[in-house]
């Protein structure tokens, strides 16, 4: 490495060595640049970040009370911030279904209302409140694939996909026999599902969405849905997310969508596949997208740690998990954190539950996730430089290098 004044040298755990060069960094990789708010006044602790500087929070409010759940998160604020998050998503919100319900909080009875057992519409409005006073930005799930079979618009039998026999059906190929399989083929079915997607913006305030099995649902729709957002509030930057793979899904308007694949090179490398295959995963991702598409990086989410395991389960205990959140971290991508991994929750949550989860749980842990997010964070090179990959059998080693720094990661899997 050329042209370093310094380097920042740690180890952590077993064979996990960070090592970071601190030079004059710049705020630009070659390429590319920080978007543009388009807001020409925004409140000045509030800057929607472009893409790739994200770090995401996913929030299960379900963790944080067994009442009044965003008032939990509200008071976690400050803890939540000091993990170097600057995007909130909020597990879905809107009221619940009860007939054939298994508790699923992805079972959504009511678009424009907040579930009783949340909290009230002011709740959300003061959480989002006290997020952006900390430059946080805040984005809902939006489960638009499918709705309860109690939901109010279940009336509406046109609104919703039908067997031969003209009884409403349930998501084809799943079993989740909880929903009802929405139809995309009626016009006033999607003007009710855009209305409702508007509805949380101008009412609470909210920055966004994270949309639910994206690719279940019509590109063309969110096209729609996505345009007419950005169109209905000119002066707010809205930052859209897809659980998707699709290339269709930055087609239609979407920021970003998810790594899966990336996540299933993670885990086979730690379970004894070679570490090369992380970087392989890496480059095929990153050229199946545009040039302006970023990828979500996570080590676990809710769906997997709770039928996949924790972190600590999959990638061999503490230190383990540490090394594949510093891979996610630094390779490329924006990288995100689920409520309780920072924790090094050590046995699976079931998400449907409430709980008080208690957050001091295992300080050196959260301290290292912290200091992962703060390098992160305080390096642009990490956002927008470029990565040389030394990999081999049983080490994940990799540089990240601007047109001024350069940073090397050295992990031992």
């Amino acid at each position: 490495m050329k042209n370093l004044s310094y380097y920042l040298l740690a180890v952590v755990g077993v064979g996990l060595i960070y090592a970071l060069s601190v030079g004059c960094s710049s705020t630009d990789g070659p390429g590319k640049s920080p978007r543009p708010n388009p807001n020409p006044n925004p409140p000045q602790t509030l800057v929607v970040p472009a893409p790739e500087q994200i770090i995401m929070y996913e929030a299960n409010p379900r963790l944080f009370g067994t009442s009044r759940c965003l008032n939990g998160i509200k008071s976690n604020l400050n803890r939540i911030q000091s993990l170097g998050t600057n995007v909130l998503w909020l597990m879905p919100i809107c009221e619940f279904g009860v007939v054939k319900s298994i508790g699923s909080p992805y079972c959504i009875k009511n678009y424009t209302n907040v579930d009783p057992a949340y909290g009230t519409l002011d709740d959300l409005r003061m959480l989002v409140d006290a997020a952006h006073e900390r430059g946080i930005i805040v984005i809902l799930d939006w489960v638009a694939n499918h709705t309860s079979w109690d939901n109010v618009w279940i009336e509406n039998k046109d609104w919703y996909t039908q067997d031969s026999a003209g009884n409403i059906v349930a998501p084809a190929g799943t079993n989740w026999s909880d929903v009802a399989d929405l139809n995309f083929d009626n016009r006033d079915m999607r003007r009710a599902m855009i209305d409702a997607m508007k509805y949380w913006i101008a009412e609470a305030d909210i920055d966004g969405y994270r949309c639910d099995a994206a690719d279940w649902v019509p590109a063309d729709f969110w096209a729609e849905a996505i345009a007419e957002l950005r169109e209905s509030f000119p002066d707010k930057e809205i930052l859209m997310l897809a659980e998707g793979a699709e290339i269709s899904n930055f087609e239609a308007g979407f920021d970003m969508n998810y790594a899966w694949n990336y996540y299933d090179a993670l885990e086979s490398v730690f379970g004894g596949q070679p570490a090369t295959r992380i970087y392989e995963t890496h480059v095929r991702e990153y050229a199946a997208i545009p040039e302006d598409g970023v990828k979500l990086r996570f080590t676990t989410n809710h769906d997997k740690s709770a039928y996949n395991g924790t972190p600590i389960e999959i990638y061999g205990g503490r230190e383990g998990s540490l090394a594949a959140l510093a891979i996610t971290t630094f390779m490329g991508g924006a990288p995100m954190l689920y409520s309780s991994q920072e924790c090094a929750q050590s046995s699976a949550l079931d998400f449907m539950a409430y709980t008080n989860y208690s957050w001091v749980t295992d300080t050196d842990y959260t301290a290292e996730v912290k200091r992962l997010m703060s390098i992160r964070k305080d390096n642009q090179l990490f956002s927008y430089g470029t990565t040389e990959d030394y990999s081999n059998q049983d080490v994940v080693m990799f540089t990240r290098h601007d047109s001024t720094s350069e940073a090397m990661v050295v992990i031992n899997v």
